[in-house]
């Protein structure tokens, strides 16, 4: 960890498809990334592991290189997505503050670097911020209660206990749809 220096913080977001996820993003840029600092915003989106299939479906058809290079394909799209959206997150945010337009990147301090990796985001996450000497690792939490997490596992708690640098686990409020009553 590189801690805080003149060359500024290396902060990493885990994103994915949820909204929690962007909204841990959106708080991370409202209240963690100041102005004029050196700050360094990486957003980090891992695609899961692809599903290995047999060459045989359950009906004795064989599975095309054409099936199996549309699924990449979609799978990539979907992570470029998933990124462009973060990324245009970045610009509104800082656009509000700042009240000017300014392009993807938040200021001229300020830089957002984008990643795609592939595997199993526990792994992933926490070795891409040994590798990239992360100084804090911002994620969301899905809010998945006992039983769900005892069966799908948590991200965030893995990624907690097993990096080495501070972990901000951002819950996004449960909407109140009834109002204020």
């Amino acid at each position: 960890m590189a801690g805080i220096t003149e060359n500024g913080r290396r902060i990493m977001v885990a994103i994915d498809e949820g909204d929690e996820s962007i909204y841990a993003l959106t708080w991370c840029l409202k209240n963690l990334i100041f102005k004029n600092s050196k700050d360094h915003l990486i957003l980090l989106y891992v695609k899961p592991p692809r599903v290995v299939y047999s060459a045989f479906d359950g009906t004795g058809y064989l599975f095309s290189s054409d099936i199996t290079a549309t699924m990449e394909k979609y799978s990539q799209q979907v992570a470029d997505c998933v990124l462009e959206k973060a990324k245009l997150i970045c610009g509104d945010v800082q656009n509000v503050r700042t009240h000017i337009l300014l392009s993807i990147i938040f200021t001229l301090n300020n830089s957002v670097e984008t990643r795609i990796e592939n595997g199993d985001p526990r792994d992933v996450i926490c070795e891409a911020v040994q590798k990239l000497g992360v100084d804090i690792l911002v994620m969301g939490s899905h809010g998945y209660g006992v039983i769900k997490r005892a069966f799908l596992g948590s991200v965030s708690n893995h990624c907690a206990q097993n990096v080495k640098c501070p972990v901000l686990i951002v819950k996004k409020p449960k909407s109140n749809a009834g109002g204020d009553n």
